[in-house]
């Protein structure tokens, strides 16, 4: 892509998530709401605040990495030309770099969420690990059956990208009261996982041609809504913990 072409694309995507940071960029109701859904009932002041600026810290980067997609060269016909695909990969990017962030140690005083260690079941449930591994590597074996290597490496990438967001979860230092905490790590290793799996399934599966082909895309697809919804029965755990 020459270089015109290349800065012309990237104004039209930076605008674009120009658009999405201001439709959704996240005030009280949406932390609020954040809370809900991730298992806390009735969230009160302080522990919204805590939802609004884990939001933030992920929304503040896409117009950023819509910019600068098309800058990176070969990065487009990596990815592919569906929005889909782009929109997963900045989706992805934005939960790394917000995660980076995170791990800086918190000015002034902080509360400890709990004093025994923690790993990664206890924010993704085993589950999840197992059919997002699934997923991926059915998706990088078709693609490699395939010889298609531009989208089988961002496949990997993005699976090696999401399991570092889980594992950064996994460390970072404490935010909030132990219920905002652990439905916040919670959030963030369920979604990292089932973003890996929707670039498996926009990327290990673009060619239908056939219907195992059809079945294949729409079973990982399923994955990956399966993954990133919240505990069934987290709300009801943490409504009891209260």
């Amino acid at each position: 892509m020459q270089l015109d072409s290349a800065l012309a694309v990237a104004g039209i995507t930076g605008l674009f998530g120009l658009l999405i940071l201001v439709a959704l960029w996240p005030g009280e109701k949406q932390g609020a709401r954040l809370l809900a859904k991730w298992g806390v009932r009735n969230p009160a002041a302080d522990q919204v605040s805590v939802a609004v600026r884990y939001l933030r810290r992920r929304r503040f980067w896409y117009p950023w990495l819509f910019l600068g997609l098309p800058l990176i060269p070969g990065a487009t016909d990596l990815v592919g030309e569906r929005n889909a695909n782009s929109l997963v990969f900045v989706v992805l990017l934005g939960g790394l770099a917000a995660e980076i962030l995170a791990q800086r140690p918190t000015r002034g005083p902080r509360r400890e969420a709990v004093l025994a260690p923690r790993g990664v079941l206890d924010f993704a449930p085993l589950w999840t690990v197992i059919v997002s591994g699934l997923a991926t590597v059915a998706a990088v074996v078709h693609l490699a059956v395939l010889r298609q290597w531009g989208p089988l490496a961002v496949t990997v990438g993005a699976a090696a990208v999401s399991w570092i967001i889980v594992l950064l979860a996994v460390r970072r230092p404490a935010a909030g009261d132990p219920e905002v905490d652990l439905a916040l790590r919670v959030r963030s290793a369920r979604v990292a996982l089932g973003l890996g799996t929707g670039t498996a399934a926009t990327l290990g599966w673009t060619t239908i041609g056939n219907l195992a082909t059809l079945l294949a895309f729409v079973v990982t697809v399923a994955a990956f809504l399966a993954i990133v919804g919240p505990p069934p029965k987290q709300r009801a755990t943490t409504t009891a913990a209260r």
